[in-house]
């Protein structure tokens, strides 16, 4: 069932004089992959050091334009190094176009740009923050239950303009639906009106792992909350720049974008 099942099957894994390094999940763009090694061990995947648990859990993220291939290097307490290369399954994205907006939808005013600026920097460190708890062990579920309007990875063409790739999945359900975690967190922004998302909430998933929840017309926690999976965190809606009423579900690994319904099963009556 995805990486969900895998995921949740981290949990049923007892303490072992030594484990080999293994990797369960989808190695693909946008995919998210939990490892595990001995604990102690050192992982560093390309040019970024990873976090290991103490039980030697650890997480991996591939952005939707990663590279054919990654370099994972564990160096194990006693010294012993393992190398491997491993392979990013390419995937193909939709193209998207949307006619009609208004133009301040499509191109900010000028006397923005400082604010947009000023809230992607607050956005961008949040998400270089390192936790060390584990919480994605949870395992994910949907936030939301509705209609699929928009996929990860999709390209908008905005009134004839190419804009940057969708990095969510779009959950179309009437204003006011409750917004649930979908794995347990840490509220670290809980913001009522950023410019292009409106009502804005991230949950820190631990090791580099969290969900952003995008244009809620209602934001019912706080910066510091800890939720448990299923809590609600607000309620549907189309603030800021959107189209109309849904929720947008992003999730990042640091700076890199992960595709959400690789971590769920199929959306219930889709």
């Amino acid at each position: 069932m995805r990486i969900l099942a895998l995921l949740l099957a981290l949990l049923a894994f007892v303490p072992m004089a030594r484990a080999e390094t293994r990797l369960d999940g989808t190695l693909t763009q946008g995919g998210l992959v939990i490892g595990r090694t001995d604990p102690g061990s050192t992982v560093v995947l390309d040019d970024r050091r990873v976090r290991v648990g103490p039980d030697g859990v650890f997480v991996l993220g591939f952005h939707r334009d990663a590279p054919a291939t990654a370099e994972l290097t564990v160096t194990e307490p006693g010294g012993k190094v393992e190398r491997r290369s491993l392979a990013i399954a390419p995937r193909e994205f939709a193209i998207q176009r949307i006619d009609g907006l208004p133009p301040k939808m499509v191109t900010p005013p000028p006397e923005v740009l400082e604010r947009i600026r000023r809230e992607n920097a607050e956005i961008a460190a949040l998400r270089e923050v390192d936790r060390p708890e584990p919480m994605f062990r949870t395992g994910f579920v949907w936030p939301a239950i509705g209609r699929i309007s928009g996929v990860y990875g999709s390209q908008r063409i905005l009134n004839g303009e190419p804009k940057q790739p969708h990095y969510g999945v779009d959950i179309a359900a009437p204003v006011g639906t409750p917004i649930r975690a979908p794995a347990d967190g840490v509220v670290v922004l809980a913001a009522d009106d950023l410019y292009y998302t409106g009502g804005t909430v991230i949950l820190d998933h631990g090791h580099g792992l969290s969900s952003a929840f995008l244009h809620l017309s209602a934001v019912t926690v706080k910066v510091g909350d800890r939720l448990r999976q299923s809590d609600v965190l607000g309620k549907l809606g189309a603030t800021g720049r959107a189209t109309g009423p849904h929720l947008d579900w992003r999730m990042n690994w640091f700076k890199s974008r992960i595709d959400p319904q690789l971590l769920v099963p199929p959306m219930p009556g889709g």
